[in-house]
C-alpha cells in the first residue's frame, strides 16, 4: 500500500475516532440532563471542540480524495488540456490558501493562546491545543495539494 493511501487510511479511522468521542459526549451530556438531572458541566465545551477538530479534519480528508464540494459545470465543458491547466490554478489556490490562512495563521493563534496562557472556561486546558488543529490540518491540506499538483504533471488525472 502506498503512502497516500495508508495517509488517507490513518485519517480515515482518526476520523472515526473523534466523531465516536463526539457522540458519547453527547450522549452523556443527554444522560446526564434527562436521567440524572445533574448536566455534566464539560461536556457542552467538549463537544464544540471535538466539533472543530472533525470539521477541520474532515475537510483536509475529503480534499485529499477529492470529494469536496465543488461547482464544476464550467469545468468539464472545458478542453482536456484547459481542464488540466485550471485544476492546477485551482490546486495552487487551495496551497496558498492552506499555507498562509491555515498554516501560519493557525501557529500565530496556537502559539498566542500558549503565550497567553488562555484556558478553557469548563475543561480549564490551554486554548493552543484546541487552535493546533488549524496548523495541522493546513499542512495535511498542503500535502494533498502538493500530491495532486504531482499527478496533473505527470499525466495521472
Amino acid at each position: 500500500m502506498r503512502f497516500h493511501e495508508r495517509f488517507n487510511k490513518i485519517l480515515e479511522v482518526f476520523l472515526v475516532a473523534i466523531m465516536t468521542i463526539l457522540v458519547l459526549d453527547v450522549l452523556w451530556q443527554v444522560f446526564s440532563r434527562y436521567v440524572l438531572s445533574s448536566p455534566s458541566s464539560f461536556t457542552d465545551e467538549l463537544a464544540g471542540y471535538l466539533l472543530i477538530w472533525v470539521s477541520l479534519f474532515g475537510a483536509a480528508y475529503v480534499t485529499g480524495r477529492k470529494e469536496h464540494l465543488a461547482i464544476d459545470i464550467m469545468l468539464r465543458k472545458q478542453k482536456p488540456a484547459r481542464q488540466k491547466k485550471i485544476m492546477f490554478i485551482i490546486e495552487i489556490i487551495i496551497f496558498l490558501f492552506a499555507a498562509t490562512v491555515m498554516v501560519t495563521g493557525g501557529i500565530w493563534l496556537m502559539y498566542t493562546r500558549f503565550v497567553l496562557e488562555v484556558k478553557s472556561a469548563a475543561l480549564q486546558i490551554p486554548l493552543g491545543y484546541v487552535y493546533i488543529v488549524l496548523p495541522l490540518s493546513g499542512l495535511i491540506i498542503c500535502y494533498y495539494s502538493i500530491y495532486h499538483i504531482y499527478l496533473l504533471l505527470n499525466k495521472k488525472v
